[in-house]
């Protein structure tokens, strides 16, 4: 079973551009179970208006599987941001 995690985001935002960076260089395989980065951005023409009403003023979010997870700390990097991650995934699943 794979989760997706979404992260919302806009093209020329240092804080998504660098939260994107710092997931993309995770294995987000190895997180139980297995994550799937999808970066949606929310300028796109193709992006549902509510959407973008819904997160404008708030990228960058991430979301696991449609449900936002709390804001995370632009300053977690590397194994503080991987079990971070792990922490509120499994939270958000009802794990722990």
């Amino acid at each position: 079973m794979r989760r997706v995690l979404t992260l919302y985001s806009r093209k020329g935002c240092c804080l998504c551009e660098g939260l994107e960076q710092r997931l993309q260089s995770l294995d987000l395989m190895a997180v139980h179970p297995p994550l799937i980065l999808e970066v949606v951005d929310i300028d796109a023409p193709e992006v549902d208006p509510g959407l973008k009403a819904r997160y404008d003023l708030e990228v960058p979010v991430l979301a696991l599987n449609s449900t936002p997870l709390p804001r995370v700390s632009p300053r977690l990097v590397g194994e503080g941001l991987f079990s971070w991650l792990q922490r509120v995934c499994a939270s958000a699943s009802g794990s722990v």
